[in-house]
């Protein structure tokens, strides 16, 4: 990974360098020169690829005292120096992306990326201290403001982060909290000040040993990472988190307790659900694509054979078989224009639309089904909606699929509620019913090809599957939320035209 990450840095170090000073220059230009920034990024990429070929921070110590020389004649405090090096993660967070033939997942590459950022940050920050400290005790009222100054700055970063970070003392018990473990957890710092180190632990034997494990980790080495677990929230709620565990030393070096600090990781994995969604559907994609040819050629001709013979048969009996095979053809038919669709939705011409009128179409459709007798059909479309840039039929194809199956799990009897609603970058359209609902197994299947809750030939389990391939392909979404016996909501999510594309 080292050696991918390096060529990468090589090959891209002007284009990189390029970014990062365009960028630096919007904000800093009054206080540096071009001349400054330029040497600045300079020394920070070769500084990079020096500690990743080395594995070595020390080796670049007088590159920091020359950094914090030039910093502090510019009068800049620690909040800019860390903004100069977090400018730097884009441009090089942009190549890794952009490098598809690596063969190993962007999130790690960029992750070990930002380590080394925040190292040469963390390390810089001590040096600055440290220095800062030798030259407050020549003079005691310098001290007083420079100290005064920097538990400032520590404050602001400490509470304007957007990770928890909290402080355990040798008693294990909580001694700091700051804002983002307040936004993550629930928990204000006056609830949580003094309690124990098991507060967030869910009540799951792993977990417990698993703080055992850091316990011994953090007094062994100093440091203890785990790279994905889950903790509680006040609200009972688990969240994927990510944890980075320092020791808190004494004067002597003995353990006095430790820094946590927590990203909620559930997002990302959010984000790694959909990546995974993606790639299965491409895969079943390729197969549909494949299956509906070779189906295709050879059911056209049956069909047409069943047509002949239907013509010419005068026995009632043979015309009535003649009919129930017809019927089978063309279900299967069916089965592989889905099949068609799933693999490679139809190209048609993108156009200027009001979702209302696609939803008023669908209803319109749906209620020609012969299940709709016994169903009440609630509408709430918005008539200011702006509009979208998308498919028709596409789109009336997901809506009808959903309200199909919205029919199903009514059974008939019950109540469709339809709402169109917009915000400032999207229109949303909730399609709800009162029906049977669904688990959260099922739920977590749904918008898997084949997957399906019916009867054996009442469907197909490709409904859905076309549906959310549509909704990706033009850049919108399916939300969806379901309890057993209550009912399900599905949301679909569709970026408003913006003129420009």
């Amino acid at each position: 990974m080292k050696k991918i990450i390096l060529e990468l840095l090589i090959k891209n170090f002007d284009s990189i360098k390029e970014s990062w000073v365009s960028a630096l220059l919007k904000i800093f230009e009054g206080k540096l020169s071009r001349y400054q920034i330029s040497l600045f990024v300079q020394n920070t990429l070769e500084a990079i690829i020096q500690i990743i070929e080395r594995t070595d921070y020390s080796s670049v110590d007088v590159y920091l005292i020359d950094l914090y020389n030039l910093f502090e004649n510019a009068d800049l405090n620690l909040l800019e120096v860390s903004e100069l090096f977090n400018m730097g993660r884009l441009p090089i967070l942009h190549y890794i992306d952009k490098d598809k033939d690596s063969g190993y997942d962007p999130a790690i590459l960029a992750e070990f990326v930002e380590e080394i950022i925040e190292q040469l940050f963390a390390r810089y920050s001590m040096l600055r201290q440290e220095t800062q400290m030798k030259e407050i005790s020549l003079d005691r009222d310098r001290l007083a403001l420079k100290f005064e100054i920097n538990q400032q700055y520590l404050k602001n970063i400490l509470h304007t982060s957007d990770s928890a970070i909290m402080l355990i003392d040798n008693d294990e018990k909580y001694i700091a909290w700051n804002k983002g473990a307040e936004i993550i957890f629930g928990y204000k710092e006056s609830e949580v000040l003094g309690q124990p180190s098991t507060l967030l632990l869910p009540k799951e034997e792993k977990y417990f040993k698993e703080l055992e494990f850091i316990k011994e980790e953090v007094k062994r080495t100093g440091y203890a990472k785990i790279q994905e677990t889950e903790r509680l929230t006040k609200l009972g709620k688990i969240v994927s988190v990510e944890l980075n565990v320092t020791l808190l030393p004494s004067n002597d070096g003995q353990y006095t307790g430790r820094s946590v600090i927590i990203k909620d990781f559930t997002e990302v994995k959010r984000l790694q659900q959909q990546i995974d969604q993606s790639e299965k559907l491409a895969v079943i994609g390729q197969l549909a694509a494949g299956v509906a040819h070779e189906i295709g050629n050879p059911l056209a001709a049956i069909s047409s054979i069943v047509q002949i013979l239907q013509r010419r048969s005068a026995d009632s009996l043979f015309a009535e078989q003649l009919v129930n095979i017809k019927l089978n053809i063309d279900r299967i038919s069916k089965i592989v224009r889905e099949l068609v669709d799933f693999s490679r939705p139809p190209g048609h011409e993108k156009q200027f639309i009001q979702i209302n009128d696609v939803v008023k179409t669908a209803l319109g459709i749906v209620k020609y089904d012969k299940r709709v007798k016994n169903v009440k059909f609630e509408t709430q479309l918005d008539p200011d909606l702006p509009g979208i840039y998308i498919v028709p039929d596409q789109l009336l194809q997901v809506f009808i699929n959903i309200l199909f199956n919205a029919l199903d799990a009514i059974n008939g009897e019950g109540e469709i509620e339809v709402i169109s609603k917009h915000d400032k970058t999207s229109v949303f359209v909730e399609i709800c019913d009162n029906g049977c609902g669904m688990d959260k197994e099922t739920l977590g299947k749904i918008f898997d090809p084949f997957f399906t809750t019916k009867e054996v030939g009442k469907g197909t389990g490709l409904g859905l599957s076309v549906s959310y391939g549509i909704m990706k392909k033009f850049k919108g979404d399916i939300l969806v939320t379901s309890e057993v016996g209550k009912g399900s909501c599905f949301t679909l999510k569709i970026p408003i035209y913006q003129g420009n594309e």
